[in-house]
């Protein structure tokens, strides 16, 4: 976030006992960036809001405009969004091709990274496919299936949804759901994983299993065939008088805003990110962690730091032992 407001962090806690990790809490501690728009004029909001982030600046300034556009009665099917397409893309090839390398002691592929986002913003499919069957990419993918990871018996991945579906899920959004949000009463995770494996079990290691569904869809744009509810959709509908909610597939997963008017003032903002999702109090990360061997915490905390990339957090995170 830029304008003198804190990004906030990701927190994780871990407990010990009998030299395994005994506690994990997770916390997301974000700021209320809806207060900042709560009783200005509605435009005014709308154009302030991709201001205020750092990362995603393009889903967060559609998912605004689509949701005031709902709330004056106009609604918006499900469709991709060239514009946050692309800026999901980016934040897809940024993690291979700039954080993927490093987790294993590699050079960043900066070149590769600046021509590949080149490619993407000028819409050349073929160059991109040519660099994803690159022997470097072979090579990290084997290096995923080589290093440290965590399996998971039935990770729980929320559903696709547009935002009138979402409706009959969560008819009414509030300050509570927006930091602990949940499906069906329980944690669910969001991302590319979800949106490529809607309600499966994962059948590869679980670090591994979001990596390459990011590169999955990646491959997807190269060879022109993704589809609507890749990252880069964007749908919003109606919730009521003066009520509006759009949703938005983002690199990291799904991000709804709802706009509650008065008048053509703001006179409530609710706005949920991914990171709250993948970083549930009961979400995944807790079950990767608990029981680990917390002798020598070096490995521990490298460990945790595999796990936490694997869910992306949008700001820094943080490890505090209990």
């Amino acid at each position: 976030m830029t304008t003198g407001i804190d990004a906030g962090r990701v927190l994780l806690r871990l407990g010990s006992d009998k030299g395994r990790v005994s506690e994990v809490r997770v916390a997301s501690e974000r700021p209320a960036v809806a207060s900042y728009l709560r009783a200005r004029p509605a435009d005014d909001a709308v154009r302030l809001v991709p201001l205020l982030f750092a990362l995603c600046g393009q889903a967060q300034g559609r998912a605004a405009t689509l949701a005031l556009a709902a709330a004056r009665g106009t609604d918006y099917p499900a469709q991709l969004d060239a514009a946050i397409q692309r800026e999901a893309l980016r934040e897809h090839l940024w993690r291979w091709l700039l954080d993927l390398p490093a987790q294993f002691g590699e050079a960043a592929m900066r070149e590769e990274f600046v021509a590949a986002a080149g490619w993407v913003g000028k819409g050349q499919r073929d160059e991109l496919a040519a660099l994803l069957n690159d022997a470097r990419i072979a090579a990290l993918c084997r290096r995923l299936a080589e290093m440290e990871d965590a399996s998971e018996l039935a990770p729980r991945f929320l559903p696709p949804l547009d935002a009138r579906a979402s409706l009959d899920c969560w008819p009414r959004l509030d300050a509570d759901f927006c930091r602990m949000p949940h499906w069906q009463g329980a944690a669910a995770e969001t991302g590319a994983i979800a949106r490529r494996h809607p309600g499966a079990g994962a059948k590869l290691p679980a670090f591994a299993a979001r990596w390459l569904a990011r590169l999955g869809e990646l491959r997807d744009w190269a060879s022109g065939t993704e589809k609507v509810g890749a990252g880069g959709t964007a749908s919003a509908a109606q919730s009521g008088t003066g009520r509006g909610r759009a949703l938005v597939e983002t690199a990291r997963g799904l991000l709804m805003h709802e706009i509650v008017l008065d008048g053509e003032l703001i006179a409530d903002y609710f706005i949920v990110a991914p990171t709250e999702w993948n970083f549930h109090p009961q979400g995944p990360l807790a079950g990767w962690l608990i029981g680990r061997d917390a002798n020598d915490r070096q490995p521990l905390q490298a460990f945790a730091g595999r796990a936490v990339a694997a869910l992306d957090p949008c700001v820094r995170w943080e490890l505090e032992w209990l």
